[in-house]
């Protein structure tokens, strides 16, 4: 498709409310193995990701198991869809059980030459809206790949961790994390699927799940921190069921790097601005 083809879709706009029903951050909660918020208190960073979906029935779903593209996102002919990284600035948390909704919009739309091929990068602006007042806002980076075999093999070196987690991306994990989230896309469970349609040797691990991990692990390790601005990416996929590594440091006075890694290389990395 043509870039003025695709730039018809700019400006593309959707709306979607939620109800932030306590008891499905009850579910969020018991598939990341930590304590459920209550009704009024904060929904953790990045949950709201499992939030503010639109419900696809079957027949609105294309092969990969994602929505079909030409409605809200532009058609990419048959190019694999991935969440590349993104952008999120806090203003304010979102409070569980309190009616919100989320206004999204398509910023922009970019064809690009890779070493792989020909890449197509959609930029998504999200807007949380909660009593009238903006709470976060957001910027998501899809990218649609030609179908070639994926990157696995990391080459820049992690750095010495301050703090650092183990996560362990069990198929029950990922099952898990795609039921909450209501994605339909087949590499995080569909093992026939991803190994024989996409080429990777297993499940792929939810990139929003590993920034929700990596930027937990800092709030654990630094609970009376406010996160400001997180900015991510990712680099290769992780495949489950290998264990991966989440961790940071601090590299000025609020500001910390955050990355998780696998076999001692980089997979994802994020900057993060907070205030102490």
């Amino acid at each position: 498709m043509s870039q003025p083809a695709l730039d018809q879709w700019i400006g593309s706009t959707e709306c979607q409310p939620d109800s932030l029903d306590p008891l499905h951050a009850a579910r969020i909660a018991a598939t990341l193995g930590v304590p459920a918020p209550q009704a009024g208190q904060a929904l953790p960073p990045l949950w709201q990701w499992a939030f503010f979906i639109k419900p696809v029935d079957a027949g609105g779903l294309g092969r990969d198991g994602h929505p079909a593209r030409g409605g809200f996102l532009p058609p990419a002919d048959d190019r694999n869809r991935m969440w590349a990284g993104g952008r999120v600035e806090f203003r304010q948390p979102l409070r569980v059980g309190e009616p919100a909704e989320r206004v999204s919009r398509v910023s922009a739309i970019q064809e690009k030459n890779g070493r792989t091929g020909q890449l197509l990068f959609v930029t998504v602006r999200h807007e949380f809206r909660q009593g009238g007042e903006l709470a976060i806002a957001e910027e998501q980076d899809i990218v649609y790949r030609q179908p070639t075999p994926p990157k696995l093999e990391g080459s820049q070196p992690a750095p010495q961790a301050q703090w650092q987690e183990s996560v362990e991306p069990s198929e029950v994990l990922l099952f898990r994390y795609s039921a909450v989230t209501f994605n339909g896309h087949r590499i995080h469970y569909d093992h026939p699927y991803v190994t024989g349609v996409e080429g990777y040797p297993g499940l792929v691990v939810h990139g929003p799940l590993i920034a929700t991990s990596m930027v937990a692990a800092f709030c654990r390790a630094h609970p009376q921190a406010r996160l400001k601005h997180l900015a991510y990416r990712g680099l290769r996929p992780l495949i489950a069921p290998r264990p991966f590594q989440v961790g940071g440091r601090i590299e000025a006075p609020g500001q910390a790097q955050l990355w998780a890694e696998q076999d001692g290389t980089l997979a994802h990395q994020a900057e993060l601005r907070f205030e102490a």
